[in-house]
């Protein structure tokens, strides 16, 4: 049986384009009361984050300025993100804004993209490998998240708490974030995991969120970090729905790709 899984819209060069892959839902939180007794939509929110905290956080945009994913700073002149990201839109258009809080003002710093590595066994979320370092013209003049050591399982325990970081949207098909938002999240156990979404890979894969529901990552937030402390465990790739009882987000198990992502992040030798 497939599984539903969401779709991304981003406006890039002019055209409206659907990115096959989701970003699970940035952050979420459930009101105290129930919203749909006073008729209001159920909100997925979450909190405002900051990025004196997780400088590390920075987010795509087109060459117009839109944004459409997130992803994380890894070096002085690399960020992580995930591969349907990378590919969504074409290297001479994607820009990587760092250093900006709030999506309304200019601040921080926006570089355009020389060298865009993708793995090479990507070809759907679903099937795993969505993983893409992007190498900036300029420098990263921001602390990088750190990496977990390759095939390190400590900091994927189930029930180790993460926060996912993203600008996406605040509920499932809802407006996008004008700044920073996180969720704590616990891991999932790969068996739990598994039960929920038949396509998934405990080797290039890992979940988190709550069962049920009520904190996630939404369209978005694809391509951005999911942190334990400053360490990098997750990139966000994939879910059904934002915030769905028994439906946690999916995403990138960056200890897999930590080589990886190691060598293509090293700064670039200069004169």
């Amino acid at each position: 049986m497939a599984v539903p899984f969401r779709r991304s819209l981003l406006l890039a060069s002019g055209a409206l384009l659907a990115v096959a892959a989701v970003a699970v839902p940035v952050v979420v939180g459930t009101a105290s009361a129930d919203p749909a007794a006073a008729g209001q939509p159920r909100i997925v929110g979450g909190d405002k984050a900051s990025l004196a905290d997780h400088p590390y956080a920075v987010y795509l945009t087109d060459s117009g300025g839109n944004q459409f994913c997130g992803a994380v700073i890894v070096s002085s002149t690399a960020v992580a993100t995930a591969a349907h990201c990378a590919k969504a839109v074409a290297k001479e258009e994607i820009r990587v804004v760092a250093g900006r809080e709030d999506k309304r003002t200019d601040e921080g710093d926006v570089l355009t993209v020389s060298k865009v590595w993708v793995s090479k066994g990507y070809s759907d979320p679903t099937k795993g490998d969505d993983i893409a370092v992007l190498t900036v013209r300029g420098q990263l003049g921001y602390r990088p998240a750190q990496l977990p050591d390759s095939g390190d399982a400590a900091a994927y325990r189930e029930g180790t708490k993460a926060t996912v970081l993203g600008w996406g949207r605040i509920a499932d098909g809802g407006d996008r974030s004008d700044y920073l938002r996180s969720a704590v999240v616990p891991v999932v156990s790969d068996s739990a995991c598994r039960s929920d979404y038949n396509v998934y890979d405990a080797k290039t894969m890992v979940c988190a969120g709550y069962a049920e529901g009520g904190a996630d990552a939404c369209q978005g937030d694809s391509g951005g970090p999911l942190v334990v402390g400053d360490t990098l465990i997750g990139i966000v790739s994939f879910g059904d729905g934002c915030g769905k009882a028994g439906k946690p987000g999916v995403y990138t198990r960056v200890s897999t790709y930590a080589d990886d992502i190691k060598a293509q992040a090293k700064p670039r030798l200069l004169g």
